[in-house]
């Protein structure tokens, strides 16, 4: 549904330009935070932001930071965040984090100004194809040809971002439209509330069916299905049938922890994904993709699931969450008893692994944290400690596309102001865009960013190992190495003004971690695995 409204400044004898009309619409729709990295192009949006009050403008020093950043958002608030981008190389900065908002079903609303649009002829160094950059990462792209236009644009794409289940709309402003005076108001109409589709009773039905003949079952959640309502509702049908419960391997956003179901995530490594759905007569996607391996390998399988085992309960624009609460009324499974939280002992001592980081990270994460993770070294034990962690928030790396962690716990932390961030990285994806710690920085985001500083690219270490090379030569070293000169990570943190500390004992990270979470603005802690 939607709904019509005006836009109109009445406080301006010179009438509304069409960048003031764009920012109203925003505005109107919802939309108050703009991450932006703005240029030339950008200027009549930049002043408008001043001239129309109540966006939070946000400044990223690379366009990845911003884009990363407005996709943390979206995934905590469920609501769109802008990005203001310089016209195509500017937004091919950005669109490595837009690739991964995109797996990530996050309604992204992107502003990008282009040329003056007669300009366009002439191939200015700086003109592009945008269009065809921004159809690869976006569901709804349009290019305003009026400063008119710009405002009846903007409303349609805050309401093509939030169709469920989400996705990215990118609107082009050519910076003379953005200076156009309008001369009358403007009609537009602004998205209302956009719910799930309802799963069709018949689809339940027939998969309550299969449970209650005695398939050996799979549930495999993501998207909205893996809120608590899903968890609860997917760990009563696992108590009633046997059926064994996994995450989508990259969630967007998981529940994590307080009592929650012990559900881990389906392992990446396809010969291990293969092994875990073994022997499942029936895999149920409940908001979740049918698993496929990240990359081909010779003689293993992509689809990895056994073939004919997978039937859908819901998609990722239906509730997934409301058709498993349905399935376990249906099977009259009960509430399974409540799971106990662990008390503080047992913590680990001596050398740092990532073992022992997951456990501590996990056991002292305060109630309500959320948690970006990007880097397998320590992502992985964490997220299967944290089952019994306070209750919290998990944020992965949908896509795959480097660079995703800090961004997104930038967004996340401006998302939801009254709860600890926490990001928990690995030191090769966290220079991808370490320009995120000036922002954590400039805005006083209590964001406490982890390294885990093993110095080499240890995924590529292991694809290698499968290619046959379990003993490098000085290239393959060389390029999977992050040594020579190794990162100063505390020194880094400091120069763009967070402070940062180096530990090397289990036990000096819960000293410091506990310092950073009990402090105010940033902190950064490189842990030495």
């Amino acid at each position: 549904m939607t709904h019509a409204t005006t836009v109109w400044q009445a406080n301006r004898s010179g009438g509304l330009t069409g960048a003031e009309a764009l920012i109203e619409t925003s505005l109107a729709a919802g939309v108050d935070v703009c991450f932006a990295n703005p240029g030339t192009t950008e200027m009549p949006l930049v002043a408008a932001l001043d001239s129309v009050p109540g966006t939070r403008a946000v400044l990223g020093l690379f366009e990845g930071v911003c884009t990363g950043a407005a996709d943390g958002y979206a995934r905590i608030t469920g609501r769109p965040a802008m990005t203001l981008l310089h016209l195509g190389p500017g937004f091919a900065n950005g669109i490595a984090n837009l690739h991964n908002a995109r797996r990530a079903h996050s309604p992204v609303f992107n502003v990008i100004g282009d040329q003056a649009s007669w300009h366009l002829a002439f191939d200015a160094p700086l003109t592009s194809d945008i269009v065809s950059l921004a159809t690869s990462v976006s569901g709804w792209v349009g290019t305003a040809a009026s400063g008119a236009g710009l405002a009846q644009l903007t409303a349609r794409a805050v309401a093509a971002a939030t169709t469920a289940p989400g996705r990215g709309a990118t609107l082009i402003a050519p910076a003379d439209f953005q200076q156009e005076v309008l001369t009358a108001p403007v009609d537009v109409d602004l998205p209302g509330t956009r719910d799930r589709r309802e799963v069709a009773a018949d689809v339940i039905d027939s998969i309550a069916k299969r449970l209650r003949a005695g398939e050996r079952a799979v549930l495999l959640l993501g998207g909205a299905a893996l809120d608590e309502h899903g968890q609860r509702a997917a760990a009563r049908i696992a108590a009633a049938t046997g059926a064994v419960l996994y995450s989508e391997t990259f969630p967007a956003a998981a529940e994590r922890g307080g009592g929650l179901p012990d559900l881990d995530r389906l392992p990446y490594f396809p010969e291990k994904a293969i092994k875990a759905l073994a022997g499942a007569q029936l895999v149920v996607l409940a908001g979740a993709l049918e698993p496929v391996s990240y990359f081909g390998y010779e003689g293993i399988p992509s689809l990895l699931a056994p073939p004919g085992a997978v039937e859908v309960l819901s998609t990722p624009e239906e509730d997934g969450a409301r058709a498993l609460e349905v399935l376990a009324a249906a099977l009259g499974a009960p509430e399974p008893a409540p799971r106990p939280r662990p008390d503080d002992e047992g913590l680990p001592d001596g050398t740092l692994t990532p073992q022992s980081v997951g456990l501590i990270v996990a056991r002292l994460l305060p109630e309500q944290a959320i948690v970006s993770v990007e880097g397998g070294t320590c992502g992985y034990p964490f997220f299967t400690a944290s089952s019994r962690a306070a209750r919290h928030t998990t944020l992965t790396n949908t896509g795959g596309a480097i660079g995703q962690g800090l961004p997104a716990a930038v967004g996340a932390s401006i998302a939801a102001p009254g709860r600890k961030v926490v990001a928990l990285q690995s030191d090769g994806s966290a220079q991808y865009t370490i320009q995120s710690l000036w922002t954590m920085a400039r805005e006083q985001l209590p964001v406490v960013t982890l390294i885990a500083s093993n110095r080499a690219y240890n995924v590529l270490r292991t694809e290698l190992d499968r290619h046959g090379q379990s003993r490098p030569g000085p290239g393959a070293t060389a390029l999977t190495s992050l040594d020579s000169p190794a990162f100063d990570w505390p020194a880094l943190a400091r120069g763009y003004g967070v402070p940062g500390i180096r530990v090397e004992t289990s036990e000096g990270l819960r000293r410091e971690l506990g310092r950073a979470l009990a402090a105010d603005g940033p902190q950064l802690i490189e842990m030495a695995l």
